[in-house]
């Protein structure tokens, strides 16, 4: 049987680089909600109220743009971590493990899974009200949360795993960036949406033409940016689209040099993982806890929808399908991976947070579902996190006993 190429342990220098990253950047996260937790509940909620209320206009010839700060943050500040997200795709498409269809084939599945039966169980528990609408908020998987969690694991978790969990992440942030294009724009401009396409045309003929200066495609990406805004179309599908445009490969004159994907990858990652995610947990993670907004939330169709959506439609979704395909043969099962390393993969895949935060915002008008669904968020988010380690500890403590009785036995033949 040909070997997944998941079953060696072959960590690149980018994907290792990547993996330090999130797991740091798990952690600032933390440390952001908690901040943005305690602050909307102390006697200062006031003050972050107005903070995230305060007006910001840009107003220079024809460019007219009016913020508050949250806009801000989700529209502008949010557009690098998708052109990173973006340029993270592009570079498993094209390099990594998702290059191989063989090797994709497990992590597109179990992200699949992973997308679909959340979003049928949150439909399910919210059908008929005006409430379905938020349907996309269970189907995200945080990168970084989650490889924070299998970091506190250190070496008791296969690296064949943590490269199943990257990969299907990468697919999951492809998914719910096309669902937050097409069912998350209420209305359409179309005159800006062409000028943003006209800008991605323009960015396209800077790669035939292999122009080796990056910035006139950050310019474009400004521009294609501020179209996309005016036009409706949520802004950050233009980082996406820049990220995929950006050229991979050297070019004119620079062969033999990191490309303008890498060079900008390595330079902006750190401040999406370091600086903006965390500022984005700050301005959206602040939800009111008392005692009534808890027990809303407690028989909220919403929180139910979210928190079971992530903690069960997740697992469910990613397991089932993965240790179907693995047994009907459509995919090899990678080495050294049990069916139970695979259930608590997938309860890892279950911490949603920046992502589901931020379809959150698109769903939801009224503050009273926001909040639920942010409730939901955060407590699902905690018990998936804590599932996956106890099952992951569980699998590996097993896997070593197996290991130590098959070496006993083959010790034992070896004495007959």
């Amino acid at each position: 049987m040909r070997k997944s190429r998941f079953s060696t342990p072959r960590f690149t220098r980018p994907v290792a680089r990547f993996l330090a990253l999130e797991s740091a950047s798990g952690l600032l996260l933390l440390v952001a909600t908690v901040l943005a937790l305690i602050w909307a509940n102390s006697p200062l909620k006031d003050g972050y109220n107005s903070f995230l209320g305060h007006h910001i206009a840009v107003n220079a010839g024809p460019i007219d743009l009016q913020f508050d700060v949250q806009e801000f943050v989700n529209d502008a500040l949010m557009a690098v971590f998708f052109f990173v997200v973006g340029l993270e795709i592009k570079r498993e498409l094209v390099r990594g493990e998702l290059r191989d269809r063989r090797t994709a084939a497990l992590p597109v599945i179990a992200a699949i899974g992973g997308m679909v039966v959340p979003a049928l169980l949150y439909v399910a528990i919210n059908a008929g009200s005006s409430t379905v609408h938020g349907w996309g908020i269970p189907m995200a998987t945080d990168i970084a949360f989650a490889v924070g969690v299998v970091a506190l694991l250190g070496n008791r978790v296969p690296v064949a795993l943590k490269l199943f969990l990257l990969s299907l992440a990468v697919v999951d942030d492809l998914g719910a960036i096309a669902v937050i294009a097409i069912f998350y724009t209420s209305s359409i401009a179309f005159g800006w949406l062409m000028s943003a396409a006209g800008a991605f045309v323009l960015i396209a003929g800077l790669r035939l033409l292999r122009v080796p200066s990056m910035i006139p495609y950050l310019l474009l990406g400004v521009v294609a940016w501020y179209c996309m805004f005016k036009s409706g179309v949520h802004a950050t599908v233009a980082g996406v689209a820049l990220g995929f445009l950006i050229p991979i490969v050297p070019m004119r004159g620079q062969e033999g040099r990191p490309s303008m994907a890498e060079r900008l990858e390595n330079a902006l990652h750190p401040w999406s993982a370091y600086v903006i995610i965390p500022i984005f947990a700050l301005c959206n993670a602040g939800v009111i806890l008392t005692i009534d907004a808890l027990k809303d939330a407690a028989s909220s169709q919403v929180t139910w929808g979210v928190a079971l959506g992530l903690v069960v439609g997740k697992t469910v979704g990613v397991a089932a399908t993965s240790l179907l395909a693995v047994k009907f043969g459509l995919v090899n099962r990678p080495r050294g991976v049990s069916n139970l390393h695979m259930v608590g993969i997938a309860m890892a895949a279950g911490v949603g947070f920046t992502v589901a935060l931020f379809v959150t915002n698109l769903a939801f008008t009224d503050a009273g579902s926001a909040d639920q669904s942010r409730i939901g968020i955060l407590g699902a988010s905690l018990v998936a996190a804590l599932a996956a380690v106890a099952v992951l500890r569980l699998a590996s403590a097993r896997s070593s006993t197996d290991e130590l009785m098959l070496e006993a036995a083959e010790n034992a033949e070896l004495f007959d």
